[in-house]
């Protein structure tokens, strides 16, 4: 954990924010896998995580907005949990770590719940993504489980919202802590891909050397010579010599804070002539939306970049033709890039996306749009220092794509079909980094992790 003063000064943030009522914060709890006793790997809930500093299931954090009251509330440990799981610290222990004055039962929750709804005051809480999150609060609220999911705060959201895009030092390092972890990850993927080798046998690999290191996935790995499955988790194939292998894969902090890095590797340790052309565009596409980052930049501009430098190396391939900003503009370049060019990482390796993508990633300023492939950019609002973002361009073949816009006639003025036939088998390619934007710009925090052709030659020990 963080000091409790650093905690303290976020609820305080927070309360001051929302102004008036109270603020409901519960936690995630245990959930069965098959029963109930049987349950998934504990995740906290990053938004409860960031107020309180606690990992510890089943709890809830009641502030009172204009009194200042805080209370963790949640199960005392028993001597029955005692037995089955170890000894465990008290609820008051947990309470004075986390620097909240009082504790108490969930039947104080109820109670608080209870009375504050009775003198008519506001209880804010946050949008639920999981079922019991939802019929807790409907417990203590008092409500139908349909009111909890459309009844969250808006104003909660943007106070919450505000706190967290913006890292400080300390949280800052824990990336760097999960990015070190991912480095050394990525080593031994290097050193261990070769033809023959199983898909699965690279991720137990890579699943051991995670907790090796104490930390554990931030999402499950994408790990796939299929690629142009934008996210494929399955790991049934073997590795060819020339395939692609694409790498998505994040790990958490010791403090949750996760890192979210993607690599893409010429089975074999050398590209293709074919592989190496789109492969050179997709990392100049992703040196330039970097480039364009800066504090006041709205990341949208940085996303059209990218862009346009996809549809201008495609074009010079033969691939795609005319203007290259009149094709971004119209969306023809989504046929090979149908998604955003990154999102916000912290707490969650999609920062805050419980909260409503359009909550974090953008604003009264810019609007989600409509268009395919734009509507996909999680992130479109002007950056500021303190944000942590993924930036991850990549084309795709997709073949099932390719052959609805062919008979579609869509965008046949930019895309060249025809010469797109040898490429239905081309799979996909997607390079991803951390950065971090600064005062005077920006910093790669996983600029450490090998990209360039020359380096992944090198390191899987293969000529260029």
């Amino acid at each position: 954990m963080f000091d409790a003063t650093i905690y303290a000064a976020r609820r305080a943030q927070a309360m001051r924010s929302v102004g008036k009522g109270c603020i409901l914060l519960p936690g995630n709890d245990l959930l069965g896998m098959n029963y109930k006793a049987n349950e998934y790997p504990f995740r906290q809930d990053g938004s409860f995580s960031y107020f309180t500093g606690l990992d510890t299931p089943g709890l809830c954090l009641w502030l009172d907005c204009e009194s200042g009251e805080e209370v963790l509330c949640g199960p005392e440990p028993d001597l029955m949990h005692t037995i089955w799981s170890g000894p465990a610290p008290s609820l008051g222990e947990l309470a004075e770590r986390a620097g909240v004055a009082r504790h108490g039962s969930a039947a104080d929750v109820e109670e608080l719940c209870r009375k504050a709804v009775g003198d008519g005051r506001e209880v804010h809480h946050l949008p639920q993504y999981q079922g019991d999150g939802v019929l807790r609060l409907a417990r203590f609220l008092g409500r139908a489980p349909g009111e909890i999911e459309t009844g969250f705060s808006q104003r909660l959201i943007e106070a919450v919202v505000e706190l967290r895009s913006l890292k400080d030092e300390a949280e800052v390092a824990e990336i760097r802590r999960a990015v070190a972890v991912s480095a050394d990850m990525y080593a031994e993927l290097m050193a261990s891909c070769r033809p023959g080798t199983s898909e699965m046998e690279l991720y137990g690999r890579l699943q051991g050397l995670i907790l090796s290191r104490g930390s554990r996935e931030a999402f499950p790995m994408i790990l796939s010579r299929r690629g142009e499955v934008l996210h494929n988790h399955t790991h049934d194939q073997i590795l060819r010599q020339g395939d692609l292998l694409l790498v998505d894969s994040g790990v958490c902090s010791p403090l949750g804070y996760a890192s979210d890095i993607t690599r893409t590797l010429p089975v074999g340790g050398a590209f293709t002539p074919r592989q190496r052309d789109i492969y050179e565009i997709v990392l100049h596409a992703q040196a330039v939306g970097i480039a364009c980052m800066a504090p006041g930049i709205p990341f949208l501009d940085c996303h059209l970049a990218a862009a346009r430098v996809m549809a201008e190396g495609l074009s010079a391939l033969g691939l795609m033709r005319g203007n290259p900003d009149v094709a971004v503009a119209a969306g023809a370049h989504a046929l090979f890039c149908p998604h955003g060019l990154g999102h916000m990482l912290g707490l969650d390796v999609h920062d805050m996306e419980s909260l409503g993508e359009d909550n974090v990633g953008y604003d009264q300023e810019f609007r989600r749009s409509g268009q395919f492939g734009l509507s996909g950019l999680r992130m479109a609002r002007r950056l500021r220092p303190g944000f942590v973002v993924t930036v991850e361009p990549g084309i795709y073949f997709i073949p099932d794509l390719i052959r609805l816009w062919r008979e579609q006639g869509r965008h046949e003025e930019f895309i060249d079909y025809d010469a797109l036939e040898p490429y239905l088998d081309f799979g996909g390619i997607r390079i991803e980094d951390d950065v971090l934007v600064t005062e005077e710009g920006t910093e790669v925090l996983s600029s450490a992790i090998p990209k360039t052709a020359g380096e992944l030659a090198e390191r899987m020990g293969r000529p260029a």
